[in-house]
């Protein structure tokens, strides 16, 4: 059975170009290892780096994209599996679905709700697939502050901590996922 991984990520560059680095880093090595990307479908930013890298080295591509989407990030139509929803809710469900594991890259308000969706899920008892930040250049270090914040306050059990593992680039997310 192909290994599965869901990238959640910008639509959008960032101002690092070791963002766009770790992106078709990340995709080649899902590709290398003959696993199969899910992610939003999109053409733009991280998001098209990453598919267009597991692409060129003839990986397999499963994108998800809502109708409303189809335009602002410019659905990638040339994917193994290409698939448009309704809404964004249903988006994240059929990704989610469709994935044995997460990879979260650099992204906005976007890719932060994916993040918690997944990892709340994984709170609550709903999965327990992997769930790996892809923390370069300390991007997602504040995100992680606050977590700790939120156990150190009183609102979580210290065991949410224990569902994201952290990586400083591609070849170690991947190889937490090996």
């Amino acid at each position: 059975m192909t290994k599965s991984i869901c990238v959640y990520c910008g639509s959008r560059d960032g101002d690092n170009p070791t963002f766009a680095d770790a992106a078709q880093a990340l995709g080649q090595g899902i590709a290398a290892r003959g696993w199969r990307l899910v992610y939003g479908a999109g053409d733009v930013g991280l998001m098209g780096r990453v598919a267009r890298s597991v692409q060129s080295a003839g990986g397999e591509t499963f994108g998800v994209i809502p109708t409303h989407l189809m335009s602002m990030e410019v659905g990638k139509r040339d994917l193994t599996s290409f698939v448009v929803t309704e809404t964004m809710h249903e988006r994240k469900k059929v990704m989610f679905m469709n994935a044995d594991a997460v990879v979260v890259l650099p992204g906005g308000a976007g890719t932060l709700d994916e993040f918690f969706e997944v990892l709340t899920w994984r709170q609550l008892g709903l999965h327990d697939k992997p769930i790996v930040l892809l923390n370069i250049a300390g991007y997602w270090d504040p995100l992680l502050t606050l977590m700790d914040q939120v156990v150190d306050r009183g609102f979580a059990d210290a065991s949410v901590l224990s569902f994201v593992q952290t990586a400083p680039d591609a070849g170690t997310a991947l190889s937490v996922l090996d």
